[in-house]
């Protein structure tokens, strides 16, 4: 079972690679609420080393809206989240979350609905990198 896609893409920095997902979030009508600096955060709290990770917890707030009308607690696996990582040959990954995976486990008809409409626009963005 695959809960995510991703792609390898060609950018010239890191940061580069978090403008260009932050720009084709937006695009796709989405904005992002949180930004977690992984490698930040290990070495902070418990001093350990870790290669450049960001987890990006993107919304879209119609679909956000629609998601919580059908399902209140659906709360709990909101938002989606983009990973942007530095691979150990110092390639950068791009990775989402498979709404429809996530999803699957709420047994409501109408939140499979709104999970593959948000399925096709994270894909847009993942697929709208440079490769």
């Amino acid at each position: 079972m695959a809960y995510y896609f991703n792609k390898k893409v060609s950018v010239g920095t890191f940061e580069e690679a978090l403008d260009l997902v932050s720009a084709a979030l937006k695009k796709e009508g989405f904005g992002v609420l949180t930004e977690i600096d992984v490698q930040d955060t290990l070495k902070k709290k418990i001093n350990v080393d870790f290669k450049k990770y960001t987890i990006l917890g993107a919304c879209n707030p119609h679909f956000a809206n629609k998601a919580l009308q059908c399902e209140d607690k659906i709360g709990v696996l909101l938002p989606c989240n983009i990973i942007v990582e530095e691979n150990n040959d110092g390639g950068i990954e791009v990775s989402a979350v498979d709404p429809i995976e996530s999803m699957s486990t709420v047994n409501n008809e109408s939140l499979s609905e709104i999970a593959l409409e948000v399925q096709q626009k994270l894909k847009n963005v993942i697929e709208s990198l440079p490769s």
